[in-house]
């Protein structure tokens, strides 16, 4: 019997056969963010990385923006003052398709670890993606990594139980948790535990709900879910990981959620990515519907400027704050600052 996972998996494996193919990318629609010149919140563009992919990032400890750049596989170093970009780091696996490649950065003290994904494995019934290692790579200087953990291959060897049809997952996102590190993968429908030697066991395993950003607040591990296609707003939802009980429900009511966030005065924030753009699983929100959430009660609100109009972003993957600045990452490469909150 042909289920509604199957055609749906049918059409994205022919998708990416096409892709794979002609190497042709989808993901190049200009973009621009909405600012306003009132007092209060307000968004303004910091920066772009040069690879024009953008996707996770992180504040390191020189306080710093670095930035994941899937197209050239490198970690990029932007100057939250001036906006200056320099290459911190290169030598990892760089994307064979439109998302992939390097997709996040961390600092475990001084030390920057890498996440790669969708650069090896297979297309169930489709194509082969590569032979690249997706996983954890510890920087360990100018054009020098280390693959710490094969994530991809231990995907294969321990597939998930929701359905699938990429072998090694879709890796999106990690956070320092406990001297190891976290791993969400929104494909696979789950978060992994690694440690710096390496073992990789399944930490939170989910139903279809596409688990994205992750944050940790002390022993509690905040997690972002876009939600099954089509990312309604209330599929959008942020919960509460625990080792000593059930995840529960922290907020919901924004589409696409791709990150979650605590900002200024210990507020917690998710990010919206935006309307769905209804191409196909795994494909992007619609240019300029993104938004940045705060939570209040257990609903997720938009950020809104002075005059009480919601902030737009433009295809936002990531978020970090300093103080009382936000820095957002959209999928076009490009960095906005938003102020005032």
């Amino acid at each position: 019997m042909t289920t509604t996972l199957d055609r749906r998996a049918g059409r994205v494996r022919r998708y990416l056969t096409v892709l794979i193919a002609t190497g042709v990318g989808v993901l190049s629609l200009p973009s621009h963010a909405q600012a306003t010149d009132h007092i209060g919140p307000r968004v303004s563009h910091l920066a772009r990385i040069p690879g024009g992919l953008g996707s996770g990032s992180t504040i390191g400890p020189d306080g710093a923006l670095y930035v994941a750049d899937g197209t050239s596989g490198s970690v990029d170093r932007i100057d939250p003052h001036t906006g200056g970009v320099s290459v911190y780091a290169t030598g990892l696996p760089p994307r064979v398709l439109p998302i992939g490649g390097a997709v996040d950065v961390a600092f475990v003290g001084r030390q920057a670890y890498a996440l790669v994904t969708m650069v090896g494995g297979d297309i169930v019934g489709g194509p082969h993606i590569g032979d690249a290692a997706g996983g954890i790579y510890r920087l360990d200087g100018p054009g020098r990594v280390s693959l710490v953990a094969d994530i991809g291959a231990w995907s294969v060897a321990h597939p998930p139980m929701t359905g699938y049809f990429v072998t090694t997952g879709v890796q999106y996102a990690m956070e320092v948790y406990q001297g190891g590190i976290l791993v969400s993968d929104g494909h696979h429908n789950r978060v992994l535990r690694v440690t710096l030697d390496g073992r990789i066991s399944q930490f939170e395993p989910f139903g279809n709900v596409v688990p994205t950003g992750l944050e940790v607040a002390g022993n509690r591990v905040l997690v972002s879910q876009a939600g099954p296609v089509p990312h309604l707003p209330d599929d959008g939802r942020i919960l509460a990981l625990s080792r000593h009980g059930a995840p529960h429900e922290v907020a919901r009511g924004a589409s696409l959620l791709v990150d979650v966030e605590i900002g200024p005065r210990h507020r917690l924030y998710g990010l919206s990515q935006g309307q769905w753009d209804g191409v196909m699983e795994g494909s992007p929100a619609l240019p300029n519907t993104g938004r940045l959430d705060k939570v209040q009660g257990a609903a997720l609100t938009p950020v809104t400027d002075a005059s009480g109009t919601p902030l737009v972003l433009d295809r936002p993957t990531s978020v970090d704050f300093v103080s009382h600045t936000g820095y957002v990452v959209s999928l076009t490469g490009d960095v906005y600052e938003v102020t005032g909150l």
